[in-house]
């Protein structure tokens, strides 16, 4: 699944497509990976079918070895689905936050689904950001910077907010970048250090 690139989206026409074919493939990898589901798609889009979605889920149930990541802005499809589907511990489920806005509407939403790793993607933060009144169900938090020719600046302080909240918290914290001109612009380290942490809670399987 992912978006169709060149040209307008004209109305009435998709502006995605699934690949039905290609689901199969994780199956096929024998060694354990962690695989970001939707890195040029988002799984709840609302042209995403109920029945494909499904699917993806079937898939990633069966290919336990593997941790899979999925990461969406539609937190409420997300919301509307999340109860009707059957998480298994290796799905990981995540929102973008890009400012306070989109934390106040998307984070409630996240919280709300069954998902045994909840994350928080905030990125590119754009805007000075808190979610500590959410992180005793929030498992991961992911910030970085936005890249490309027309990259907006961060502010460190909004970055060290959001750090020493996870801190406070203990929620495991991933400095992803600065940004810049391209991701690798202004490199990883925050304060001295890269900051690498993941979740380490214990999954229940059951």
């Amino acid at each position: 699944m992912r978006f169709k690139r060149g040209g307008p989206f004209l109305p009435g026409k998709s502006t995605i497509t699934l690949h039905d074919d290609r689901l199969n493939v994780p199956l096929s990898w024998k060694a354990p990976r962690r695989i970001f589901v939707n890195s040029m798609s988002d799984l709840f889009h609302e042209e995403v079918t109920e029945d494909f979605i499904g699917k993806v889920f079937h898939i990633m149930t069966t290919a336990e070895r593997h941790t899979f990541q999925i990461l969406t802005k539609r937190h409420e499809r997300l919301a509307k689905l999340g109860n009707e589907l059957k998480w298994p511990a290796n799905v990981w489920v995540g929102v973008s936050v890009e400012n306070q806005y989109w934390a106040d509407r998307r984070i409630p939403c996240l919280l709300n689904t069954p998902a045994q790793v909840r994350f928080l993607s905030i990125e590119p933060l754009l805007k000075p950001v808190s979610i500590k009144r959410f992180l005793s169900d929030i498992h991961w938090v992911i910030v970085g910077g936005e890249s490309g020719p027309s990259a907006r600046h961060v502010d460190g302080d909004w970055i060290r907010e959001i750090r020493d909240e996870c801190i406070d918290s203990k929620v495991p914290f991933f400095f992803k970048q600065w940004g810049g001109r391209t991701s690798k612009s202004g490199g990883r380290e925050l304060d001295g250090r890269t900051w690498d942490e993941m979740p380490t809670i214990m999954i229940n399987k059951n």
